[in-house]
């Protein structure tokens, strides 16, 4: 089959827009971007939607490709295992039916199905995955870009079985064959032939590999982001393993950058412990501390509950290494103890169970520190001297070896430690075995419950509060909400913060998250109810004690009260309360609409994606919308949105970028459509005193313009041979209170005498106008 799976794409795409599914058709042709450009938003707010598109209107191989894209997010961005093996398992029987077999992605499941299982133990599953590609491989014609990736796969399976030569001669022979097919490799391609390399000990050809991938890319495409970054990620390996430590560190990416994206976090490691070993770091913000034991900690922990077991020990070798490396003894055993666990999921073990072996011997070997003070005073003496959570955490854990009473008295200190460095499982095993010990401890079920949440452990959530039920329920329920929340299941947190509050009606910390529930769900009053009911509760400022300081009104309180009064239009409210923080306002009653700084809003395109809207703020939490917008956003021109408290982004530093600082807010919900409707007009520039002319003469009527072609844009001169003129295209906002015919005539009589035509083609149609000069203008300009 040679099916070309791009131009079936775009021909999907041009029949779904002209039958009207234009949601599903743009659907079709973004999930791949944002599928590998690791955009897990706005595929996880177009996904749903569009697979039911799909599934109602009966086209299987649009199921096909849209369930294979988000499995090769799932799998290649975000590094899931057995957390996608259902749906690998699924995707693969769908794919190979009657009504999909022929599909052009339908091959693409057999990849995405040996992906899966070499996330869960690529070494273990070696003959299943050289099996299936076999035969795939055999009925795949070389000039499919299937034969590529599945060449690719069929080398990444030959490595996991340590066969890196064989794997790099299979890429030599699968790229000759491409070639003679006439077309060439992918930049992935590339990075498997580059990885091969630095397997078999061979990184200065690494980097040569990379370069010529590079090259042979750019001659024909743009690197994007995702190319770069792991392009970079990759030539810092290599160049660490030569010693070339300074240009190992230009390459590899931040940090913050790997905590984005999954796929490059093992690379970073490696690069890392390689510029560890070779004595290059500190460097700048980068060295073998806490904090890197604390980010390598959770990038483990990430990959454990995503069931990538083989992945998740290959990470936790290295970070246990690093850990013995700067003297963390309990970190590197409990990294050790972890690993020790995850060989249990494995089906192969040889080898990997040795360096395990080898790591618990070494952390072991460490000293732990002797007793500087008893027990009873230790965590006193600590918190006068400057020590980091991991030196701590060896002072706890060699203390409780003392005695059982300094084990109990200790415990809370030590998973407190753990679940900070990043060992949240770790610290939940320690207290559940304390809560067996002494179910009469008060303070263990809060701190389990913690841990348990950032362990992500729902299993352990629902036993715990089972447990509590029937003495603590309030408890009970706290817990049970705050997974709730931590899963986003605001109708669940709702329901749990009732159930505190009937046995604990004073409690404040459940009232702020039931109202953020409730606020989540739209439910304005009721979120208003509880912030007053709050502001009744809370102890005067001046009655607490630190201990006490939740137990008061907090800003941030106020502030969501006048969101929630805003959004339920309580105007007295919101008076009042802006009062306590100090608002002062125009005028005393009725409605809050005067003109305060420009802002931006943020909100959500139909497609999941966020967009960024400049607005004029009206209020203390209201904003009126300033563009006119098309149909890919659910707000236009002087709409009134209601946003929340919180900055999202921070004021800068230097005191010369904040004159064009914009706080940016979160759109809650609307609260005043203004109606208008957009129409689009293109042609081309008038030149500024025109533009700017015709810009004043129509919001004079309420009507909205706003230009969206930068100064790249261009249109043809009709006047020159292969001439172009700068050009423009805009958005016409039109009032509820005029038509179109109105718009039409209007933008006739304002542009009459240009020299240049513009053309308001949707427009004329909707009014019903000739369109004749429009068409001819589109002809003519090339619009």
């Amino acid at each position: 089959m040679t099916t070309d799976i791009w131009a079936w794409v775009r021909d999907t795409h041009e029949q779904l827009a002209e039958a009207g599914h234009h949601r599903l058709a743009t659907a079709l042709v973004e999930i791949a971007g944002h599928a590998v450009e690791g955009r897990n938003e706005q595929l996880d707010a177009m996904y749903p939607e569009a697979l039911a598109s799909a599934r109602a209107l009966g086209l299987p191989w649009v199921e096909v490709f849209l369930r294979h894209w988000r499995m090769q997010n799932l799998l290649n961005k975000r590094h899931q295992g057995e957390a996608a093996m259902a749906e690998a398992v699924d995707l693969l029987e769908f794919a190979h039916r009657e009504e999909t077999a022929s599909c052009p992605q339908s091959v693409c499941a057999v990849q995405d199905f040996t992906i899966c299982h070499a996330r869960i133990d690529g070494p273990g599953y070696v003959a299943e995955r050289l099996a299936v590609l076999d035969e795939t491989l055999a009925r795949v014609e070389p000039a499919r870009a299937c034969f590529d990736c599945l060449s690719r796969e069929y080398a990444d399976t030959l490595e996991d079985d340590d066969r890196p030569a064989d794997a790099l001669a299979h890429l030599d022979r699968a790229q000759a064959r491409i070639q003679a097919a006439g077309e060439q490799v992918s930049l992935a391609f590339g990075h498997s032939r580059a990885g091969a390399l630095v397997n078999l000990g061979r990184p200065e050809d690494a980097l040569a590999a990379y370069d010529t991938a590079e090259r042979a890319y750019t001659a024909r495409h743009t690197l994007d982001d995702d190319d770069r970054r792991k392009l970079a990620v990759g030539r810092a390996v290599a160049l660490a393993a030569l010693g070339r430590t300074e240009e190992a560190l230009k390459q590899l990416p931040d940090g913050e950058e790997a905590d984005r994206f999954p796929d490059i976090r093992h690379r970073w490691a490696a690069a890392v412990e390689s510029l560890v070993e070779a004595g290059a770091l500190p460097h700048g913000d980068l060295d073998n501390d806490a904090a890197l034991g604390v980010r390598l900690a959770r990038w483990v922990g990430y990959l454990d509950t995503a069931g990538s077991h083989r992945p998740c020990l290959d990470l936790l070798l290295i970070a246990g290494r690093l850990a013995v490396a700067r003297g963390a003894r309990t970190v590197a055993l409990t990294l050790a103890a972890t690993g020790e666990r995850k060989l249990g999921q494995l089906r192969r073990t040889d080898g990997v169970a040795d360096r395990l072996a080898e790591l618990r011997a070494d952390a072991e070997a460490l000293p732990l520190p002797g007793a500087p003070v008893p027990a009873t005073e230790l965590p006193e003496w600590l918190g006068t001297r400057r020590v980091t959570f991991e030196q701590a955490l060896d002072h706890f854990t060699a203390a409780s070896a003392e005695s059982a009473e300094a084990a109990a008295m200790l415990v809370l200190q030590r998973a407190r430690a753990l679940d900070a460095l990043g060992h949240p499982r770790a610290a939940a095993d320690l207290l559940w075995a304390r809560l067996d010990e002494d179910p009469s401890d008060e303070d263990l079920p809060g701190m389990l419950g913690q841990v348990l949440i950032d362990a992500e452990d729902g299993e352990g959530v629902r036993r715990l509060a089972d447990r509590l039920m029937p003495a603590n329920p309030s408890e009970a329920h706290w817990i049970r909400a705050r997974w709730a929340a931590a899963e986003g299941r605001w109708e669940e947190v709702g329901e749990h913060c009732d159930g505190v509050l009937a046995h604990e009606p004073e409690a404040l910390n459940t009232r702020r998250l039931a109202a953020t529930a409730a606020t989540r769900l739209g439910d304005h009053t009721r979120a208003q109810r509880l912030y007053q009911e709050l502001l009744e509760h809370a102890l005067p400022a001046g009655e607490a004690d630190e201990a006490e300081e939740h137990r008061t009104v907090q800003e941030p309180d106020l502030w969501h009260l006048i969101t929630a009064a805003t959004a339920n239009r309580d105007w007295a409210v919101v008076r009042s309360t802006g009062a306590l923080i100090g608002i002062g306002f125009d005028t005393d009653e009725g409605p809050v609409d005067e003109e305060w700084q420009t802002v931006t809003v943020r909100t959500t395109r139909a497609n999941g994606a966020s967009v960024d809207l400049p607005a004029v703020r009206t209020g203390p939490a209201t904003a009126r919308i300033l563009p006119v917008l098309g149909d890919d956003v659910p707000l236009n021109h002087r709409d009134v949105v209601v946003f929340g408290p919180a900055v999202l982004n921070e004021r800068p530093a230097d005191e010369s970028e904040r004159d064009t600082w914009r706080p940016v807010f979160r759109q809650l919900t609307l609260l005043d459509p203004a109606g208008y409707t957009t129409h689009w007009v293109d042609g081309a520039w008038p030149g500024e005193d025109a533009w700017f002319a015709l810009r004043e003469a129509l919001a004079e009527e309420g009507y909205g313009l706003w230009a969206y072609s930068g100064d790249q844009y261009a249109v043809t001169d009709p006047a020159a041979e292969d001439g172009s003129l700068p050009g423009i295209y805009a958005a016409l906002g039109v009032p509820p209170t005029a038509g179109t015919a109105d718009a039409d005539a209007l933008l006739q009589r304002l542009t009459a005498d240009w020299e240049h035509p513009l053309s308001w083609l949707d427009l004329a149609r909707a009014a019903g106008a000739d369109t004749t000069r429009h068409e001819e203008t589109v002809r003519r300009y090339g619009l």
